[in-house]
């Protein structure tokens, strides 16, 4: 064929010549569907075969009409079992008249008692007999219609189908469950000829709702549980599998119907049709809403009533079951011709209840059943309770619109048009607001967002597996750095809309006209009337849109906007481990052993208090307090044997719990068992040991990362090297090898502290509290904790050292000297960014230009570079400027002996050596803080006076300086280099500029305007306490509350604070907070500063005024622990109403008792978090791990 004859678009050529080959093939089908149709037909000189359709395969059929569905007729012998419309008696007589069919592949396992029929004293159904010769009918039609189209061909399977369906048979489904052994185990057995019944209805089955409580086994395992008595017979089981779907039906339709009467009364007696009818029937008219709801009540009644029916019929069956069971009838034996299925009978044996198993009642099993279907459809009563109330509600605001329509005047109703399409809008944002926080609660944004996946390919062979992995990590990061930010942006846009809508009708509300216009009359009524309506219409669409969302432990894991780990070790983790590593280093799961073991000392401490206060009083304590603690340790016994309810939780795939369920027996064979789901709470323990288990043997180290305090996993070598350059660098530790100096520093530590009471430096009670006991110390060992937000994940230092031998004599001078250094440097120091907005807004007021430079400065490993005796003299130096002889009646000069004691004697374990500290202070030990702030106190005093003269400011937080002065950059730099050579000790290291972040608070010189906002480091990761962690309810509460007030009170712009407002808030979200707990704790902080109004852009200045113009009371209030009993039980889950039981307790022994002014205040010990888990730091679980290598 010459190229000329195709058509010259390049285009049309390929469609045409698609079209050509797709034709070209259906004829060759056609051509060889013709061929097998004369080989089947005997033609072409091969034998003659039985005009039988012939049948697609199994697996084919199966992949077109989808997943074989299980029933109740799979469970029963195959000779027993319902006819298929598939299957022809005729050719399976002619085929294998006396020889045992071939099994199917996807058949269930039998049982060997049916592998005969004698043991039946019934005939099978006859039905399957008057289907073959339509069959044959059917069948010979077909062949005769070759030339038929496919569609025409699926409309006849469809029709043949459903005229199936509709003669199906009705015989005993309970007649197959007979259980009698039979002497002859010869018979042949027939293949299922209903296997593929299921398969006729999958378009209806799809159309219907999953509904996983219906599930076999959920039901086997249900009955299980709660039955007092298990039903283990057949007949029983089977009964209960066929029912419960229908009682499922029976229970919803009969909750429809209530609601359906209701909306028929309410239209009848009150002369209201609800909104659903009126939607449906596009008019208010009685007759034709009438109608509708009668005809809708009717059809409920019908089906209702056709339940009924079924279920009658089934107890029949399972009556009829259980009498042929204990009084067999011996059917006589037939013999068929060739065209039937022979069946040979013989005298059944007959069997005891015993051996066939318990009857149980059909009353007793239905209560069962309704039990649990009632249990299971709780959400739809209460879906049909709320229709009701949205009807009634509806009326209510239906009236009320009535009445305002009477009474309103001209002006009036305009304003409530105008406010109409405002508040039809409002549920529509106030949707699509909490569809979006939904979202981000499971970690599932939309689509736009969720797509967006930056990810290319590395090749690993030029680059190392490392780097390679490292820059994957990096893709990672970037991937979810965006979607963070984006869906904050979307969050932002949601909740901004909902607000404006929000404000405008609250305007237009507030605006409305206090009096008519034409008489000047009192309009009080309208105006209530106007209130009255749209807050009705306000409650009724906040109904609607309320409860559509599951809840927060509807959904189970954490996804990519969640706060990640740090994997620089790169181990494996299985997504259990993952997930758990997620929850934080606060996260404590539930604990009740723990709770338990505790309570006999916990109860044992709070008699003795309770005893103490009463001998106090001179009186005996009596029978009262026995009682009340044998009463209280009941009540700790049950709550802490008590399980926690488990929720029905939606699947997200039904195909992970996809299982088959056999019937249990007492005969069946132990191949055949019973596999049923059962919900089972996590195992934390296990997988705590695991993972500890994985780092030993890998040699990875758990810490949590020094800023954003979440997980971070590195390996032991890295740990090691860094470790060594830092001592190396610093040159402040000096090794002492494996000698340990523990026994001679608890020595000489008492010896010390004995001079000094022999020398009357000390008194008596001061020696006791400072002396130790060797059983009671145990040396201080190092730590690090990773800065994951620096390059390279540098490392800082900690020394713990809590039991330390000079602990107590730290402590101890803490106390005497803060108090004294934050009086006197309160002019130049800050606790936090709160104070440091307060002076920062006060003085550029006045002094803050567009060249105003904003200097941070940091000091350089401040606590081991200051000389040991240079920091004591700071101490000697401020007591003497304070002209202070001696502090609580101790001498300034004890104080210096005692601080240089504890600065010499720093000892600490690492890596299987001990070392001593010979220059600075430890990180960790309380008089370390003291002493590098009087360092630093008097290291500034030059500088101070140099920016205070110039007009600048100066405030200092421990080791950061930060600088607000009105110099150019180059006198500024030069100015730095001078102040570092003050003190060869002190290194500072400063960032200069019109922007610059000072703790968590980020300051912005804009044009000599200036701007501040919650600053948040590159390694911040949205991690607060998990709400599921199992903590006390006001500490959750609380991190909401301080989040919500920081955010006003450091933001100064409305735009500003609405960012960090939605960006803590995606972070709660994120971490199981719910939304309602967020705003609600959002409008206490409004309350306790006795704010009414919303925040909005008009007001947001005034509002920011008088929250940060406000005095906190932040001085201790003294404690009368006369007149105090402090109580203290460790917390679990079921320990959130204990508080109330508690005092209950108390006032009903002790309410007249002589310690009835006593006020218990109830505490809580929480068990280990995953920290405490996980991270061992100790010498004997943290080192040995070290020492490995």
């Amino acid at each position: 064929m010459n190229q000329d004859t195709f058509p010259s678009n390049r285009n049309n050529y390929r469609i045409f010549r698609n079209n050509n080959f797709r034709q070209n093939n259906y004829r060759q089908n056609i051509r060889s569907q013709s061929v097998n149709r004369r080989y089947d037909n005997g033609g072409y000189g091969f034998n003659s075969r039985p005009s039988i359709q012939p049948q697609r395969s199994r697996s084919r059929q199966r992949n077109q009409n989808g997943p074989r569905v299980l029933r109740l007729n799979d469970y029963m012998p195959p000779e027993l079992r319902d006819d298929s419309p598939n299957f022809n008696p005729v050719s399976a007589a002619i085929t294998a008249p006396n020889t045992r069919p071939v099994t199917p592949i996807d058949a269930l396992p039998q049982r060997q008692n049916f592998a005969t029929d004698i043991t039946q004293p019934f005939g099978v159904s006859d039905q399957s007999e008057a289907l073959v010769p339509r069959r044959q009918e059917r069948n010979g039609r077909q062949h005769q219609g070759e030339n038929t189209t496919s569609s025409y061909r699926r409309r006849q399977r469809r029709v043949r189908q459903r005229q199936y369906r509709e003669m199906i048979d009705n015989t005993n489904r309970f007649n197959v469950l007979l259980d009698e052994v039979g002497p002859d185990d010869t018979e042949e057995q027939q293949s299922d000829p209903n296997a593929n019944n299921s398969r006729m209805n999958v378009k209806s089955s799809k159309k219907q709702k999953l509904r996983l409580y219906l599930e076999h086994n959920r039901i086997m395992s249900y009955l299980q549980k709660n039955c007092s008595t298990s039903i283990n017979s057949r007949g029983n089981q089977a009964y209960v599998l066929a029912a419960t779907p229908i009682y499922d039906e029976w229970v919803r339709n009969n909750y429809e119907l209530q609601v359906w009467q209701a909306y028929l009364k309410m239209g009848m007696e009150q002369k209201h049709w609800s909104k659903e009818i009126i939607q449906r029937t596009k008019r208010r008219d009685d007759v034709t809403c009438t109608r509708f709801v009668q005809k809708k009540i009717n059809q409920l009644l019908a089906k209702i009533a056709q339940a009924n029916a079924t279920i009658s019929d089934l107890q029949i069956q399972l009556n009829i079951y259980w009498n042929q069971l204990t009084n067999p009838i011996v059917p006589p034996a037939t013999t068929t011709t060739n065209t039937t299925i022979s069946t040979i009978t013989a005298t059944p044996v007959i069997t005891t209840e015993s051996t066939v198993g318990r009857r149980d009642p059909v009353d007793r099993i239905e209560k069962l059943i309704l039990k649990y279907i009632h249990q299971c459809t709780q959400h739809v009563k209460k879906l049909s309770e709320n229709k009701i109330k949205m009807a009634k509600m509806q009326m209510e605001e239906f009236k009320a619109l009535q009445d305002f329509e009477q009474i309103a005047t001209p002006l009036q109703w305009n304003i409530h048009l105008t406010l109409k399409p405002k508040m039809k809008l409002w549920p529509t944002t106030n949707k699509n607001l909490q569809v979006a926080l939904k979202r981000v609660e499971y970690d599932l944004p939309p689509n736009f967002i969720a797509k967006t996946d930056f990810n290319f390919k590395i090749d690993e062979s030029v680059i190392g597996q490392e780097e390679a992995q490292e820059l994957y990590n990096q893709m990672r990061q970037v991937t979810k750095d965006y979607r963070v930010k984006a869906m904050t942006v979307y969050i932002q846009a949601l909740t901004r809309e909902q607000e404006l809508v929000l404000n405008e009708i609250k305007q237009i509300i507030e605006g409305f006209p206090k009096e008519n216009d034409q008489d000047r009359i009192d309009s009080q009524p309208s105006i209530a009337a106007f209130k009255s309506y749209h807050e009705l219409r306000r409650t009724g669409q906040s109904r609607s849109t309320s409860g559509r969302c599951p809840g927060s432990d509807t959904f189970a894991g954490r996804g990519f906007l969640t706060p990640a780990i740090i994997n620089q070790a790169n181990i494996y983790l299985t997504d259990e481990e993952e997930k758990l590593l997620k929850l934080g280093p606060k996260f404590i799961f539930n604990e009740p052993a723990i709770a338990a073991r505790r309570r006999t000392i916990e109860l044992a401490t709070l008699k003795r208090k309770i005893e103490q206060k009463f001998h106090e009083k001179k009186v005996c304590p009596g029978r009262p307090v026995n009682q009340f603690i044998a009463e209280l340790d009941l009540l700790l016994q049950k709550l802490h044997a008590t399980p926690i309810p488990l929720h029905r939780r939606c699947l997200n795939n039904s195909k992970d719990n996809h299982f088959i369920l056999e019937i249990p027996s007492q005969s069946i064979v132990p191949t055949q068992s019973v596999k049923i789901i059962s919900k089972r709470k996590k195992n934390y323990s296990r997988l705590v040991k695991r993972l500890r288990h994985k780092f030993r043997l890998n040699n990875v180290i758990l810490q949590k990362t020094d800023k954003s305090k979440v997980f971070h996993l590195g390996k032991l070598e890295d740990y090691q090297k860094k470790s060594q350059e830092y001592m190396e660098k610093t040159q402040a530790y000096r090794c002492l090898g494996t000698n340990d100096p523990l026994p001679d520093l608890i020595q000489r530590t008492n010896k010390y502290l004995l001079d000094l009471r022999l020398a009357k430096w000390i008194t008596q009670k001061q020696y006791e509290l400072l002396c130790i006991k060797p059983n009671e110390v145990e040396l201080a060992h190092l730590y690090y904790l990773p800065k994951a937000h620096k390059l390279g994940t540098p490392l800082r230092p900690f020394i713990s050292g809590l039991r330390h031998p000079t602990i107590k004599i730290s402590k101890f001078l803490d106390d005497l000297l803060r108090p004294l250094f934050n009086e006197m440097a309160k002019q130049t120091t800050i606790d936090s960014g709160f104070e440091l907005i307060k002076k920062l807004e006060k003085w550029s007021e006045h002094k803050l230009n567009d060249k105003t430079l904003l200097c941070t400065i940091d000091v350089t490993d401040l606590y081991t570079m200051i000389p040991q005796i240079e920091g004591i003299l700071s101490l000697k130096k401020m007591l003497d400027s304070l002209k202070l002889q001696q502090i609580a009646g101790l001498k300034t000069e004890t104080i210096i002996r005692l601080s240089r004691f504890v600065m010499k004697n720093n000892y600490f374990y690492y890596d299987g050596k001990y070392y001593h500290q010979i220059r600075g202070e430890a990180m960790g030990s309380p008089l370390t803080l003291t002493i590098a702030n009087c360092y630093m106190f008097f290291f500034e005093r030059k500088i101070v006076n140099q920016v205070n003269n110039s007009g600048g400011l100066y405030l200092r937080y421990i080791d950061d300086i930060f600088l607000a002065i009105n110099w150019p950059e180059r006198h500024l730099k030069k100015q730095i280099e001078n102040w570092n050579q003050i003190d060869e000790n002190i290194k500072l290291k400063a960032h200069i500029g019109y922007s610059t972040n000072f703790l968590d608070l980020l300051m912005e010189n804009n044009k000599g305007q200036l701007i501040t906002q919650v600053y948040h480091k590159p390694s911040y990761e949205p991690y607060y306490l998990p709400f599921n962690s199992i903590h006390p309810m006001h500490m959750k509460k609380n991190i909401a509350f301080v989040l919500f007030l920081r955010a006003i009170r450091y933001c100064s712009s409305f735009h500003l604070f609405i960012n960090e407002r939605e960006a803590f808030r995606i972070g709660l979200l994120l971490n199981k907070y719910p939304n309602e707990l967020i705003q609600k704790q959002f409008d206490l902080v409004l309350q306790k500063f006795r704010i009414n109004d919303l925040i909005s852009i008009q007001n947001y200045n005034q509002i920011r005024m008088r929250i940060n113009s406000s005095k906190e009371n932040r001085e201790k209030l003294p404690i009368d622990y006369e007149e105090v009993l402090f109580v203290h039980f460790t917390y679990c889950f079921n320990m959130r109403t204990f508080p109330i039981r508690f005092h209950n307790l108390w006032k009903k022994y002790f309410s007249n008792s002589p310690i009835n002014d006593i006020q218990p205040i109830l505490g809580t010990r929480n068990t280990n978090n995953l920290q405490q888990h996980l991270i061992h730091t100790k010498n004997k679980l943290y080192f040995d791990l070290m020492n490995k290598s």
